[in-house]
């Protein structure tokens, strides 16, 4: 068998990138691996920066920055290159202008830590820790909710103890942990003893020393109990590459009152796991945007990762826990950016799988990165053995009305050609989970998925059981597009787009709707499944 493989794909030319308008590159689709991407610029940058080519990021950051003197981004990653080489009284200015365009000071703050070091003894970046409002850098992020239980997630300045209040008629319910260096200054707090289906307002408070901040107030709502019929609306979606023109579709996913955010991969497009700088920066990036930031704090937000986000363009780790080295790390980082319930079988076995479920509605979250091995070799897998293990058992004991197995790729073969990316370079371990479901006779399984910068329907046709059908989007705010394909049930492209999936199993047959809505707003397709036609 052939050795795991990473294949690393071209990053831009910050030069080229600097002489197309920021504005078309936010609205203009771009082929595939094409230089001409927003997300890019910086993260070249950033590049050049920890290889030891502070000035020639300097001056192709200053390049961009003359032909787009108001992008904020640039300036704060001239004040990374600046305070690199050596140039903190610039680098402050720059620092200072980025922060005058609109970028918010817990950029800064944020990191990364290590480069903007040189900056930290100015006065000018003591006062912006001098603020309350600077110990709360991000966050707070509604992540697992139960019916029963809530987390909620936030990263400090500082060290600092986190206090998670929830009220309650009977009184405020709380639970308090400390952030730390070690684990990025983030934390997730948890509480219990909460009921089922019920609206709740929270506030954080943070405590580091003599200094205090509390957050306004926000909201959310505990799932109903486990096995109740219940009717809500969830949006998913990945390929939410950093586009600030594009930031906006935070707002519109916001207005539609999601219960449950999913994102399934290629949420940061960090690309560099050998780097965690640039896999935290491109995370700071993103919960740094306002936009962002008022969605999770009130919507529940489950997440897996992509080849983007765990190592590079169509990437497999292999079947070994700890080979390549760089695998654990990037599982760490991840893990300090979100608050999923599980993350695989933990310290022991890795991994970013997991199920809960809301109501009678049971969620099964695949990791389809850390153990794959490569599809050219006889017997791949996707999975691996100890998650395709978990996989069946999950199966087997799910008793809601609707079974919904999440993939970070698509299921149906025709999604990408002939690429083996997707479950067609694993077709032997695809069927192996159809048959099962075929054999168990497992009622009411949907497919939902990311990876194509499009939004589509599926039918996966199943002679031996039911027809199997396959919800696809992934072009949050990317704005690298693939086409569409003639070949599904629906398929559209045009602009940025999501998923908005509204379950009713109190109907007597109960019902799922998948709606393709844009960054506008605006429906563009729709498809309606009966229970029954899920079925034996």
């Amino acid at each position: 068998m052939k050795k795991p493989a990473i294949r690393f794909s071209h990053l831009l030319v910050a030069a080229v990138i600097a002489a197309l308008p920021i504005a078309a590159l936010a609205q203009q689709p771009a082929p595939a691996k094409s230089p001409r991407q927003y997300k890019r610029i910086h993260q070249q940058a950033l590049k050049q920066i920890t290889g030891g080519n502070a000035a020639k990021a300097v001056a192709a950051l200053q390049d961009v920055i003359r032909k787009h003197p108001d992008d904020a981004e640039s300036r704060f990653m001239l004040t990374v290159a600046l305070a690199q080489g050596g140039k903190i009284d610039e680098a402050v200015a720059a620092m200072q202008q980025a922060i005058k365009l609109g970028l918010p000071p817990a950029r800064f703050i944020a990191g990364p830590r290590d480069l903007l070091a040189p900056i930290h003894a100015r006065k000018e970046f003591k006062q912006l820790l001098e603020k309350p409002e600077s110990l709360l850098v991000h966050g707070p992020l509604i992540g697992s909710v139960t019916d029963s239980s809530v987390s909620v997630w936030v990263r400090t300045s500082r060290p600092a103890s986190v206090h998670f209040f929830v009220s309650k008629p009977s009184g405020s319910v709380k639970n308090v942990a400390r952030t730390t260096a070690e684990s990025d200054y983030t934390v997730v707090v948890n509480v219990n003893f909460l009921d089922p289906d019920t609206l709740y307002e929270y506030q954080v408070k943070v405590e580091a020393g003599d200094d205090r901040f509390q957050s306004d107030s926000f909201h959310f709502r505990t799932s109903p109990k486990p096995g109740t019929k219940t009717k809500f609306t969830l949006a998913f979606g990945g390929g939410s590459g950093y586009v600030p023109a594009n930031e906006r579709m935070w707002n519109t996913i916001r207005k539609f009152n999601p219960r449950l955010l999913l994102l399934l991969g290629d949420n940061t497009y960090s690309d560099a796991p050998k780097s965690p700088q640039m896999q935290k920066y491109c995370y700071y990036r993103r919960q740094s945007r306002p936009e962002f930031a008022a969605l999770v704090s009130r919507t529940p937000t489950y997440t897996i990762w992509d080849d983007h986000d765990f190592g590079t363009n169509d990437c497999w780790g292999g079947p070994k826990i700890d080979v390549p080295a760089w695998k654990r790390p990037v599982w760490q980082v991840f893990k300090q950016n979100w608050a999923n319930p599980g993350y695989g079988g933990g310290a022991k076995q890795p991994g970013v799988w997991y199920d809960f479920s809301v109501g009678d509605v049971d969620f099964i979250m695949l990791d389809g990165r850390y153990y794959r091995t490569d599809p050219r070799i006889d017997e791949p897998s996707m999975l691996g053995p100890v998650q395709l293990a978990w996989l069946t058992k999950r199966l087997k004991a799910s008793r809601g009305t609707f079974k919904v197995i999440c993939s970070p790729v698509p299921w149906d073969f025709r999604t990408k050609g002939k690429s083996r990316d997707t479950w067609n370079g694993f077709q032997a371990e695809r069927e192996k989970i159809f048959s099962l479901i075929e054999k168990e006779k497992i009622a009411g399984v949907l497919l939902m998925s990311a990876d194509r910068h499009r939004s589509d329907a599926w039918r996966i046709e199943r002679p031996g059981g039911y027809d199997l059908y396959e919800f696809n989007s992934s072009r949050l705010t990317n704005q690298h597009v693939h086409p569409t394909m003639p070949a599904a049930i629906f398929s559209y492209n045009r602009k940025q787009s999501f998923g908005l999936v509204t379950f009713d199993t109190t109907a007597d047959d109960p019902t799922v709707t998948y709606r393709v809505i844009n960054i506008d707003g605006k429906e563009m397709h729709a498809i309606t499944l009966k229970r029954s036609q899920l079925g034996f």
